[in-house]
């Protein structure tokens, strides 16, 4: 979910926390940002995030196009044999790009996965989210996997297939040494998040929460205040909490979870998180039959267990909204 106003640099830089934390054990890595892994989109073409060049989804098993079992006809698609995902490239973890350009993410891989059970050849579309629905009405790409969220004004334009839920969680040193469990926990405490986010908003009562802010309801309960630390990027945070200048660090849940994912003796999540809402694959109205299969497509990967692989593998596992 994209609740934050401004997400480019929030990928870890890896080489302030090595000294602090040791080596991380895993690594997506975001354009810009020092961590890696081995992409699982490899040989696509270089792009620059939020230009709409299409990026060939890789050559990973899960993008290499296969027997159809479910088959999509060829009216259905933007071109035949190929699907198109329209997606932010700006987003990590859920999508990004890699030093080499390349394309990862749990929504990359999501839609990797999807092509390969319909039988076809995926290419991602690096688009501008606030154009993105657009795209999709204009035949550029075929569905939309963009952590984009479900809401009524979107559905009124294109259908969705609820796939994801996110909210904002509270990453805090590992073992939770403050306790920080539920909302009232924050009171008195110092928190930090990252400038232009509504993460900022919310603890501050700015913005489109003026006057309801995280503190303010403090100390309207007569409890002490939240301590705001605004910062410049996320790996700023992470040092803040590591060096005692903040007890937690108020960020959109899936970069939280990534952000414990790369650094797991130093990190956890606290357990609260706020403002949970449904994330949903775009398809376009005219295109049932696409919209069928990409359902039957995803229903098949919960069921054999590669949705929760994926999501497990960048630590957002709690954003399964199949979960019994």
């Amino acid at each position: 979910m994209r609740f934050s106003s401004s997400v480019g640099g929030l990928a870890v830089a890896a080489a302030l926390l090595v000294g602090a934390c040791g080596s991380s054990t895993t690594s997506p890595s975001g354009s810009g940002a020092s961590l890696r892994i081995s992409p699982s989109a490899s040989g696509s073409t270089a792009v620059t995030p939020g230009s709409s060049a299409t990026v060939t989804g890789g050559s990973s098993p899960s993008s290499a196009p296969t027997a159809a079992t479910i088959n999509v006809p060829s009216d259905q698609l933007a071109f035949p044999g190929k699907l198109l995902i329209c997606s932010d490239m700006q987003y990590p973890p859920q999508e990004f790009l890699d030093d080499q350009g390349n394309p990862i993410g749990s929504d990359v891989e999501i839609g990797q996965d999807i092509g390969r059970r319909l039988g076809l050849q995926v290419q991602f579309v690096n688009s501008v989210f606030s154009t993105i629905v657009q795209a999709l009405m204009d035949g550029r790409c075929d569905i939309i996997i963009s952590a984009q969220p479900s809401t009524a004004t979107t559905k009124k334009r294109v259908d969705m297939i609820t796939y994801f839920q996110a909210g904002q969680s509270f990453v805090v040193a590992k073992g939770n040494p403050q306790n920080i469990k539920t909302q009232e926990d924050l009171c008195g405490k110092s928190v930090a998040a990252v400038a232009t986010t509504t993460e900022v908003d919310l603890l501050n009562g700015t913005g489109d929460h003026e006057g309801e802010g995280l503190s303010q309801q403090c100390t309207k309960a007569g409890k002490a205040k939240i301590t705001v630390k605004t910062l410049a990027k996320d790996s700023d945070a992470l040092l803040a909490i590591q060096g005692g200048q903040a007890d937690a660090y108020f960020v959109d849940s899936p970069l939280g979870g990534y952000d414990v994912v790369q650094h797991p003796d130093a990190f956890e999540l606290s357990g609260l998180t706020l403002g949970v809402a449904k994330e949903g694959i775009s398809v376009d109205k005219t295109h049932p039959e696409l919209k069928a299969a990409v359902q039957s497509a995803l229903s098949k990967m919960v069921n054999d267990g590669t949705y929760l692989q994926i999501l497990t593998k960048y630590g957002i596992e709690s954003g399964n909204v199949f979960a019994k």
